[in-house]
Protein backbone atom coordinates (compact mmCIF):
# COMPACT_ATOMS: atom_id res chain seq x y z
CA UNK A 1 0.00 0.00 0.00
CA UNK A 2 1.32 3.30 -1.13
CA UNK A 3 1.88 5.56 2.17
CA UNK A 4 1.51 9.35 1.75
CA UNK A 5 4.49 11.21 0.42
CA UNK A 6 6.42 7.94 -0.03
CA UNK A 7 9.21 8.45 -1.88
CA UNK A 8 10.12 5.39 -4.30
CA UNK A 9 13.40 6.06 -5.86
CA UNK A 10 14.76 4.57 -9.15
CA UNK A 11 18.22 5.15 -9.85
CA UNK A 12 19.55 7.41 -7.21
CA UNK A 13 21.18 10.30 -8.43
CA UNK A 14 20.95 13.06 -5.53
CA UNK A 15 21.18 12.59 -1.99
CA UNK A 16 20.48 14.69 0.89
CA UNK A 17 22.82 14.77 4.24
CA UNK A 18 21.67 16.73 7.86
CA UNK A 19 23.06 16.53 11.31
CA UNK A 20 20.70 16.47 14.35
CA UNK A 21 20.80 16.72 17.92
CA UNK A 22 23.93 18.08 20.11
CA UNK A 23 26.92 18.51 17.77
CA UNK A 24 29.47 16.01 18.60
CA UNK A 25 34.00 16.41 17.14
CA UNK A 26 33.16 14.62 13.62
CA UNK A 27 30.12 15.75 12.39
CA UNK A 28 32.13 17.45 9.65
CA UNK A 29 34.14 14.65 9.00
CA UNK A 30 31.13 12.34 8.24
CA UNK A 31 29.67 15.31 5.97
CA UNK A 32 33.27 15.86 3.73
CA UNK A 33 32.82 11.96 3.10
CA UNK A 34 29.93 11.86 1.97
CA UNK A 35 29.93 14.74 -0.09
CA UNK A 36 33.54 13.26 -1.37
CA UNK A 37 32.18 9.71 -1.98
CA UNK A 38 28.83 10.33 -3.44
CA UNK A 39 30.37 13.09 -6.09
CA UNK A 40 33.58 10.96 -6.81
CA UNK A 41 32.71 7.65 -6.39
CA UNK A 42 28.76 7.42 -7.72
CA UNK A 43 28.52 10.80 -9.60
CA UNK A 44 25.87 12.12 -7.14
CA UNK A 45 25.13 15.26 -6.65
CA UNK A 46 24.59 16.52 -2.69
CA UNK A 47 22.07 18.64 -0.97
CA UNK A 48 22.73 19.38 2.52
CA UNK A 49 19.91 20.88 5.06
CA UNK A 50 20.60 22.60 7.47
CA UNK A 51 20.21 22.94 11.14
CA UNK A 52 18.82 19.49 11.66
CA UNK A 53 15.30 18.90 11.34
CA UNK A 54 14.60 22.01 11.01
CA UNK A 55 15.98 22.24 7.62
CA UNK A 56 13.59 19.63 6.35
CA UNK A 57 10.60 21.13 7.73
CA UNK A 58 11.30 24.83 7.00
CA UNK A 59 12.54 24.10 3.35
CA UNK A 60 16.39 25.16 3.96
CA UNK A 61 18.92 23.83 2.07
CA UNK A 62 22.56 24.29 0.35
CA UNK A 63 24.09 22.46 -2.44
CA UNK A 64 27.30 20.37 -1.39
CA UNK A 65 29.84 20.49 -3.67
CA UNK A 66 33.76 19.25 -2.79
CA UNK A 67 34.87 22.63 -2.52
CA UNK A 68 31.96 23.32 0.49
CA UNK A 69 33.89 20.97 2.54
CA UNK A 70 37.46 21.54 2.00
CA UNK A 71 39.22 22.13 5.19
CA UNK A 72 36.50 20.62 7.39
CA UNK A 73 37.75 17.73 8.40
CA UNK A 74 39.81 19.05 11.46
CA UNK A 75 37.07 21.47 12.40
CA UNK A 76 34.52 20.97 15.47
CA UNK A 77 31.18 21.31 14.88
CA UNK A 78 29.09 20.78 12.08
CA UNK A 79 28.89 23.11 8.56
CA UNK A 80 25.08 22.51 8.67
CA UNK A 81 24.18 24.00 11.65
CA UNK A 82 21.91 21.51 13.98
CA UNK A 83 19.63 21.33 16.36
CA UNK A 84 17.85 19.01 19.14
CA UNK A 85 13.76 20.97 19.24
CA UNK A 86 13.01 20.42 15.63
CA UNK A 87 10.80 16.80 15.94
CA UNK A 88 8.61 16.43 13.02
CA UNK A 89 6.11 14.37 14.56
CA UNK A 90 5.90 16.19 17.71
CA UNK A 91 6.61 20.48 16.15
CA UNK A 92 5.19 23.22 18.27
CA UNK A 93 2.98 25.28 16.78
CA UNK A 94 1.17 28.40 17.97
CA UNK A 95 -2.83 28.22 17.74
CA UNK A 96 -5.01 30.55 19.77
CA UNK A 97 -2.07 31.90 21.48
CA UNK A 98 -1.41 28.41 22.86
CA UNK A 99 1.24 26.31 21.90
CA UNK A 100 0.06 22.58 20.52
CA UNK A 101 2.35 20.22 18.58
CA UNK A 102 1.65 18.71 15.21
CA UNK A 103 2.75 16.29 12.92
CA UNK A 104 3.99 18.35 10.30
CA UNK A 105 6.24 15.50 8.69
CA UNK A 106 4.32 15.56 4.91
CA UNK A 107 6.46 18.93 4.83
CA UNK A 108 9.40 16.53 4.76
CA UNK A 109 8.23 14.57 1.66
CA UNK A 110 7.69 17.99 0.30
CA UNK A 111 10.67 19.87 0.55
CA UNK A 112 13.03 16.72 -0.37
CA UNK A 113 11.09 16.53 -3.69
CA UNK A 114 11.22 20.14 -4.25
CA UNK A 115 14.94 19.56 -4.16
CA UNK A 116 14.87 16.11 -6.33
CA UNK A 117 16.44 14.37 -3.18
CA UNK A 118 15.95 10.10 -4.33
CA UNK A 119 17.60 9.30 -0.89
CA UNK A 120 18.68 11.24 2.53
CA UNK A 121 21.94 10.19 5.05
CA UNK A 122 20.66 11.33 8.62
CA UNK A 123 23.09 11.80 11.53
CA UNK A 124 22.39 12.02 15.13
CA UNK A 125 21.59 10.06 18.31
CA UNK A 126 18.77 8.74 20.05
CA UNK A 127 16.21 10.87 19.11
CA UNK A 128 17.45 12.46 15.78
CA UNK A 129 17.85 8.16 14.76
CA UNK A 130 14.52 7.50 16.37
CA UNK A 131 12.81 10.15 13.89
CA UNK A 132 14.68 8.69 10.98
CA UNK A 133 12.98 5.33 11.68
CA UNK A 134 9.60 6.84 11.69
CA UNK A 135 10.16 8.57 8.48
CA UNK A 136 11.69 5.37 6.98
CA UNK A 137 8.77 3.90 7.98
CA UNK A 138 6.48 6.24 6.14
CA UNK A 139 8.34 5.86 3.48
CA UNK A 140 11.39 7.90 2.84
CA UNK A 141 14.57 6.38 1.76
CA UNK A 142 16.84 7.04 4.67
CA UNK A 143 19.67 5.39 6.05
CA UNK A 144 21.66 6.72 9.78
CA UNK A 145 24.79 7.23 10.71
CA UNK A 146 25.18 7.06 14.93
CA UNK A 147 26.28 9.95 16.64
CA UNK A 148 27.07 10.82 20.78
CA UNK A 149 29.60 11.68 22.85
CA UNK A 150 28.05 9.39 25.49
CA UNK A 151 28.61 6.38 23.62
CA UNK A 152 25.66 5.29 24.50
CA UNK A 153 24.16 4.11 21.05
CA UNK A 154 23.09 0.55 21.05
CA UNK A 155 24.55 -2.02 18.35
CA UNK A 156 27.62 -0.12 17.84
CA UNK A 157 30.58 -0.42 19.75
CA UNK A 158 31.91 3.19 19.23
CA UNK A 159 30.34 6.07 18.50
CA UNK A 160 32.50 9.15 17.02
CA UNK A 161 33.04 12.19 19.00
CA UNK A 162 33.37 9.80 22.17
CA UNK A 163 37.38 9.87 21.79
CA UNK A 164 37.51 13.60 21.83
CA UNK A 165 35.08 14.03 24.58
CA UNK A 166 37.08 11.30 26.66
CA UNK A 167 40.51 13.00 25.67
CA UNK A 168 39.04 16.32 27.13
CA UNK A 169 37.77 14.84 29.83
CA UNK A 170 41.21 13.39 30.61
CA UNK A 171 43.34 16.29 30.26
CA UNK A 172 40.93 18.09 32.93
CA UNK A 173 41.77 15.13 35.34
CA UNK A 174 45.70 15.83 34.90
CA UNK A 175 45.35 19.49 34.99
CA UNK A 176 42.98 18.92 38.34
CA UNK A 177 45.67 16.97 39.95
CA UNK A 178 48.49 19.00 40.35
CA UNK A 179 46.29 21.86 41.75
CA UNK A 180 43.86 19.40 44.02
CA UNK A 181 47.46 17.94 45.43
CA UNK A 182 49.27 21.51 46.02
CA UNK A 183 46.24 22.38 47.99
CA UNK A 184 45.75 19.32 49.84
CA UNK A 185 41.84 19.62 48.31
CA UNK A 186 39.14 17.25 46.75
CA UNK A 187 38.31 17.96 43.40
CA UNK A 188 34.90 16.88 41.36
CA UNK A 189 34.78 16.49 37.97
CA UNK A 190 31.48 16.14 36.62
CA UNK A 191 31.02 14.86 32.83
CA UNK A 192 28.06 14.38 30.81
CA UNK A 193 26.36 10.94 30.64
CA UNK A 194 22.70 10.83 31.45
CA UNK A 195 22.08 7.27 31.59
CA UNK A 196 25.34 5.75 30.58
CA UNK A 197 29.10 6.43 32.36
CA UNK A 198 31.52 5.60 29.53
CA UNK A 199 32.89 8.86 29.60
CA UNK A 200 33.33 9.34 33.27
CA UNK A 201 33.99 5.35 34.17
CA UNK A 202 37.09 5.56 31.23
CA UNK A 203 38.49 9.33 31.65
CA UNK A 204 38.46 8.63 35.44
CA UNK A 205 40.87 5.24 34.87
CA UNK A 206 42.73 7.23 32.36
CA UNK A 207 43.02 10.11 34.41
CA UNK A 208 43.74 8.51 37.87
CA UNK A 209 40.49 8.77 39.73
CA UNK A 210 39.79 7.96 43.15
CA UNK A 211 35.78 8.11 42.68
CA UNK A 212 34.18 7.22 39.98
CA UNK A 213 30.08 7.51 39.89
CA UNK A 214 28.01 6.60 37.02
CA UNK A 215 24.43 6.09 36.34
CA UNK A 216 24.70 2.24 36.17
CA UNK A 217 25.41 1.86 39.86
CA UNK A 218 23.72 4.13 42.39
CA UNK A 219 26.05 5.16 44.91
CA UNK A 220 26.20 5.00 48.33
CA UNK A 221 27.63 8.76 49.76
CA UNK A 222 29.10 6.86 53.05
CA UNK A 223 31.61 4.50 50.44
CA UNK A 224 32.25 7.73 48.88
CA UNK A 225 33.53 9.45 51.99
CA UNK A 226 35.20 6.37 53.43
CA UNK A 227 37.29 6.18 50.58
CA UNK A 228 38.72 9.84 50.78
CA UNK A 229 38.77 9.20 54.54
CA UNK A 230 41.33 6.30 54.24
CA UNK A 231 43.52 8.23 51.55
CA UNK A 232 44.14 10.86 54.17
CA UNK A 233 44.68 8.27 56.97
CA UNK A 234 47.31 7.05 54.40
CA UNK A 235 49.01 10.41 53.91
CA UNK A 236 47.45 11.22 50.61
CA UNK A 237 46.35 14.63 51.45
CA UNK A 238 43.84 15.06 48.05
CA UNK A 239 41.66 13.06 45.96
CA UNK A 240 40.05 13.38 42.87
CA UNK A 241 36.45 12.54 42.21
CA UNK A 242 34.74 11.87 38.93
CA UNK A 243 30.85 11.70 38.45
CA UNK A 244 28.44 11.05 35.38
CA UNK A 245 25.71 13.70 35.22
CA UNK A 246 23.06 11.02 35.35
CA UNK A 247 24.88 9.22 38.40
CA UNK A 248 22.68 8.87 41.51
CA UNK A 249 22.34 7.82 45.30
CA UNK A 250 20.98 4.54 46.13
CA UNK A 251 17.05 5.29 46.31
CA UNK A 252 17.53 9.08 44.94
CA UNK A 253 16.97 10.23 41.59
CA UNK A 254 19.34 12.25 38.93
CA UNK A 255 19.96 15.75 39.74
CA UNK A 256 17.71 18.13 37.04
CA UNK A 257 18.97 21.49 36.11
CA UNK A 258 15.82 22.00 34.03
CA UNK A 259 13.18 21.11 31.52
CA UNK A 260 12.51 21.94 27.70
CA UNK A 261 9.54 21.44 26.86
CA UNK A 262 10.15 21.16 22.93
CA UNK A 263 13.03 19.25 22.65
CA UNK A 264 14.46 15.63 21.67
CA UNK A 265 16.14 15.69 25.09
CA UNK A 266 13.65 17.56 27.18
CA UNK A 267 15.97 16.69 30.96
CA UNK A 268 18.33 19.10 31.41
CA UNK A 269 20.88 17.18 33.50
CA UNK A 270 23.24 19.25 35.94
CA UNK A 271 24.09 19.72 39.76
CA UNK A 272 25.36 16.46 40.96
CA UNK A 273 29.05 17.45 41.26
CA UNK A 274 27.89 20.23 43.52
CA UNK A 275 25.84 17.95 45.13
CA UNK A 276 28.80 15.18 45.91
CA UNK A 277 31.00 18.37 46.53
CA UNK A 278 28.68 19.74 49.47
CA UNK A 279 28.15 16.58 51.30
CA UNK A 280 31.76 15.38 50.94
CA UNK A 281 33.16 18.93 52.41
CA UNK A 282 30.62 18.31 55.37
CA UNK A 283 31.51 15.03 56.37
CA UNK A 284 35.55 15.63 55.81
CA UNK A 285 36.14 19.02 56.81
CA UNK A 286 38.69 18.77 53.42
CA UNK A 287 37.96 21.97 51.30
CA UNK A 288 36.53 20.74 48.22
CA UNK A 289 35.92 22.01 44.63
CA UNK A 290 33.91 21.18 41.75
CA UNK A 291 34.64 21.68 37.86
CA UNK A 292 32.04 21.22 35.41
CA UNK A 293 33.06 20.47 32.23
CA UNK A 294 29.46 20.60 30.04
CA UNK A 295 29.95 21.52 26.41
CA UNK A 296 33.55 21.58 26.66
CA UNK A 297 33.25 17.91 25.95
CA UNK A 298 31.44 18.57 22.50
CA UNK A 299 33.91 21.18 21.49
CA UNK A 300 37.12 21.71 19.57
CA UNK A 301 38.82 19.52 17.05
CA UNK A 302 38.14 15.85 16.52
CA UNK A 303 40.87 13.35 17.72
CA UNK A 304 42.57 11.15 14.66
CA UNK A 305 40.84 8.48 15.92
CA UNK A 306 37.36 10.20 15.68
CA UNK A 307 38.32 11.34 12.27
CA UNK A 308 38.80 8.11 10.64
CA UNK A 309 36.09 6.80 12.27
CA UNK A 310 34.08 9.62 11.28
CA UNK A 311 34.79 9.35 7.34
CA UNK A 312 34.38 5.28 7.56
CA UNK A 313 30.85 6.22 8.83
CA UNK A 314 30.11 8.68 5.86
CA UNK A 315 31.42 6.71 3.18
CA UNK A 316 29.87 3.64 4.49
CA UNK A 317 26.30 5.32 4.51
CA UNK A 318 26.57 6.65 1.26
CA UNK A 319 27.46 3.15 0.35
CA UNK A 320 24.20 2.00 1.89
CA UNK A 321 22.01 3.90 0.06
CA UNK A 322 23.55 2.54 -3.35
CA UNK A 323 22.75 -0.35 -2.34
CA UNK A 324 18.93 0.94 -1.64
CA UNK A 325 19.93 -0.85 2.11
CA UNK A 326 17.36 1.89 3.21
CA UNK A 327 16.10 2.25 7.05
CA UNK A 328 19.44 0.84 8.37
CA UNK A 329 22.18 2.31 10.11
CA UNK A 330 26.16 2.32 9.40
CA UNK A 331 27.92 0.53 12.83
CA UNK A 332 31.34 -0.31 14.11
CA UNK A 333 31.23 -3.88 14.68
CA UNK A 334 35.32 -4.82 16.17
CA UNK A 335 37.57 -3.56 13.31
CA UNK A 336 34.72 -3.65 10.86
CA UNK A 337 31.80 -1.11 9.39
CA UNK A 338 28.85 -2.33 8.95
CA UNK A 339 25.06 -1.73 9.08
CA UNK A 340 22.18 -2.99 11.37
CA UNK A 341 17.87 -1.94 10.77
CA UNK A 342 17.72 1.38 12.39
CA UNK A 343 14.70 -0.29 14.81
CA UNK A 344 17.81 -2.25 16.38
CA UNK A 345 19.05 1.11 17.47
CA UNK A 346 16.85 3.45 18.21
CA UNK A 347 15.25 4.47 21.10
CA UNK A 348 17.48 2.01 22.99
CA UNK A 349 20.41 2.69 25.30
CA UNK A 350 23.74 1.18 25.76
CA UNK A 351 24.80 1.56 29.38
CA UNK A 352 28.47 -0.05 30.86
CA UNK A 353 27.96 -3.76 31.71
CA UNK A 354 28.23 -4.56 35.23
CA UNK A 355 30.85 -7.49 34.30
CA UNK A 356 32.78 -5.26 32.09
CA UNK A 357 36.61 -5.32 32.33
CA UNK A 358 37.14 -1.80 32.73
CA UNK A 359 35.04 -1.90 35.83
CA UNK A 360 36.64 -4.66 36.90
CA UNK A 361 39.60 -3.29 36.09
CA UNK A 362 38.75 -0.15 37.94
CA UNK A 363 37.91 -2.02 40.99
CA UNK A 364 41.22 -3.99 41.28
CA UNK A 365 42.93 -0.62 40.86
CA UNK A 366 41.39 0.45 44.30
CA UNK A 367 39.02 3.26 42.87
CA UNK A 368 35.41 3.84 44.67
CA UNK A 369 33.04 3.32 42.64
CA UNK A 370 29.92 4.13 45.29
CA UNK A 371 28.63 0.95 45.65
Amino acid sequence: MEVKGQVTPGKIKRIGVLTGGGDAPGLNAVIRAVVKTAIREYGLSVVGFLNGFGGLIKNQARELSEKDVVGILPRGGTILGTTNRDNPFHYPVIKGGKKEFVDVSDRIFENVSIHGVDALVIIGGDGSLAIAKELYAKGLPVVGVPKTIDNDLLATDQTFGFDTALTTATEALDKLHTTAESHHRVMVLEVMGRYAGWIALAAGVAGGADVILIPEIPYDIKKVIDQINQREMQGKKFSIVVVAEGARPVGGEMVVHKRVEDSFDPIRLGGIGNVVSQQVEEATGKETRVTVLGHLQRGGSPSAYDRILATRYGTGAVRLLMEKRFGEMVCLQGATISSVPLEEAAGKIRQVPLNSDLLLSARQLGICLGD
